[in-house]
């Protein structure tokens, strides 16, 4: 497959640059057997079953930007992609120059970090002063908005780009079809009989990036932290034992669930997946997925296509974009059926 399928027309006034007033205040575009309906994700609890289960992924999003200065003057950006240890991370350094190791960053006015060396495409940094990497980045660090995304984090974004039921700290972006859910939609579901399952996956920077290669299979991903417990393992079992459907809310809870489940069988695990889902993968563990609308050239838009069908999912992004639904990570939502044939 080349990657240039997998593109389409965006107007730039459909990339949504904030959130709707409400969470649930979101458009949902529903895709069956039956074709596409225009719902509203408020409908949502309407269209799943009793004993459906709902796998969210509870990462949270970290303040993983920082700002700063090089020992030389040279001013420099900083994202942490993953923390290693109290004092140790992986991150992306932007600067004129990129730095060598030995390198002192001087980072948002209160943060010394010396430069290890070079990890692949990251920098290994050591933070200086004792204090830990997680609470310098919760007291200093910036919320690290989607490059597509154009104003700076504040106050709102602190509340909105994070889940709800956001926990396990780790994510440099936020697994933005949880974004949709309020603690009453969620109370909603449960009455309703509609169980939850929660598993983590620590979403990377690598998300927004764009297949550069010509061809899909020449594309190297990007590697993510997941974990799946027992517990959540046992609720889906018990789910599909009674006729309920397992919906992956979001691309990230469907790529854990399906990393887990190579050997055919859902199992617990903790593990890093380079997992890359594309037309023609055979899913094992998900029946529906609940998702935003991607990036073009993204390997988001080639999972769902995988799991929507090429042809099917292709249309549905020409048709959200004639019917001006809102894009990316504050934008709309779609409720997918796997396509089976």
């Amino acid at each position: 497959m080349r990657t240039d399928q997998f593109t389409f027309e965006l107007p730039q006034q459909l990339i949504a640059q904030n959130p709707t007033k409400q969470r649930g205040g979101s458009r949902l575009l529903y895709l069956s057997g039956n074709g596409h309906e225009h719902r509203l994700f408020a409908d949502l609890p309407a269209l799943l079953n009793k004993n459906d289960i709902l796998v969210f992924n509870d990462t949270r999003v970290i303040k993983a930007r920082l700002l700063g200065n090089k020992a030389s003057g040279g001013i420099v950006e900083v994202l942490v992609e993953r923390i290693l240890n109290e004092l140790e991370a992986l991150a992306q350094v932007r600067s004129s120059k990129p730095p060598k190791a030995g390198t002192r960053l001087f980072l948002a006015g209160n943060i010394e970090a010396l430069v290890l060396g070079r990890v692949g495409e990251f920098y290994h940094l050591r933070f200086e002063g004792g204090a830990s990497v997680s609470c310098l980045l919760e007291k200093y660090g910036q919320l690290p908005l989607p490059p597509y995304i154009t104003h700076l984090a504040h106050s709102e974004d602190e509340a909105r780009y994070q889940t709800v039921y956001a926990k396990q700290f780790g994510a440099v972006a936020a697994p933005t079809a949880g974004l949709h859910f309020d603690q009453e939609m969620l109370i909603t579901l449960g009455e309703q009989g509609i169980h939850s399952a929660y598993v983590t996956l620590h979403v990377g920077a690598g998300t927004f990036q764009p297949v550069r290669t010509d061809r899909v299979s020449e594309h190297i991903m990007h590697s993510e932290r997941y974990v799946i417990n027992q517990v959540a393992v046992d609720a889906i079992k018990e789910a599909r034992s009674r006729g309920g459907r397992v919906i992956a809310v979001g691309t990230t809870s469907l790529r854990a669930l399906e990393s887990a489940s190579q050997t055919g069988e859902l199992i617990a695990s903790e593990s890093e997946t380079r997992i890359f889902i594309t037309p023609g993968y055979q899913f094992k563990a998900v029946d529906v997925l609940l998702t935003n609308f991607h990036l073009p050239k993204s390997t988001l838009l080639m999972l769902v296509c995988a799991f929507g069908g090429m042809d099917k999912m292709l249309a549905a992004y020409r048709i959200a974009v004639d019917n001006e639904y809102r894009f990316f990570s504050y934008g709309d939502a779609m409720l997918i059926e796997h396509d089976k044939i």
